[in-house]
């Protein structure tokens, strides 16, 4: 089974295995095709299960979704037996071998791992996310189990800020809280239009909780979901699309 070359390289941080699924090596039919995990996009529901299992073949964790709904809910995982999925946008766990895992198509995900309390977790942020505290959600959770500030974080593949057009009301949104935001702002030839930095903005929003380097995004386009259609895919450029994954699991 071929695990698809992503152009830029996972971390390796000991106690715990990170992935990063691109659109290859499923059997999803188009738009879908074809390792299409979002089972809410329109796709044949057999052909996601059968994605989902290659995925965990290939990665060698049992992966856990959730449904997403740009919100700030964290959820510890497994999920007790009466509840087969969660409505959340991040979650963690301290057992191993179960990938907290955030399905992507534009949205930005962010890895996290504490390793002297053995405790992952997984955060979905878009800008609604990002801007409501998702991110803040999810340290506070992982707080209860160690010190965040020695929390490592990774952030993986989103839209990025050549192809991500906001309007004035997203904008302010960031710009109203924290006047640093302003930075992942720029005009464009549209009045009231911005191109938008979500990756800066997640970084930003970790220094202030003092976490002050993160791995991965840092908003160079070889991380930009919308420029890579043979790798990715995005909702913002197709409309009908499929969703990959991002994941971590303790080990």
């Amino acid at each position: 089974m071929r695990v698809p070359t992503l152009r830029f390289e996972l971390p390796h941080w000991p106690g715990a295995k990170l992935f990063c699924s691109t659109r290859l090596g499923g059997c999803s039919s188009a738009p879908y095709d074809s390792l299409n995990l979002g089972d809410h996009v329109g796709d044949d529901p057999l052909h996601v299960s059968l994605n989902r299992q290659r995925l965990e073949s290939m990665w060698g964790t049992q992966t856990v979704f959730m449904q997403q709904v740009h919100g700030t809910q964290v959820v510890r995982l497994p999920l007790p037996p009466e509840q087969a999925m969660a409505s959340a946008d991040a979650c963690f766990t301290l057992e191993k071998n179960l990938a907290c895992t955030i399905m992507v198509a534009d949205c930005l995900p962010l890895l996290f791992y504490l390793p002297t309390a053995g405790v992952v977790a997984a955060a979905h942020a878009g800008w609604r996310g990002l801007a409501a505290g998702v991110i803040e959600h999810t340290l506070d959770c992982l707080a209860h189990h160690g010190s965040t500030e020695d929390c490592k974080v990774w952030l993986g593949p989103c839209i990025g800020p050549l192809a991500f057009e906001v309007g004035e009301d997203v904008r302010r949104v960031f710009c109203d809280r924290d006047d640093q935001a302003k930075t992942a702002f720029s005009e464009t030839s549209q009045p009231g239009k911005y191109l938008a930095d979500l990756a800066w903005l997640a970084r930003l929003r970790l220094r202030q909780r003092g976490i002050m380097r993160a791995e991965g995004n840092d908003s160079r386009p070889s991380w930009c979901t919308f420029s890579q259609p043979e790798l990715f895919y995005s909702h913002r450029r197709d409309g009908v699309s499929g969703r990959f994954a991002v994941g971590i699991a303790l080990v």
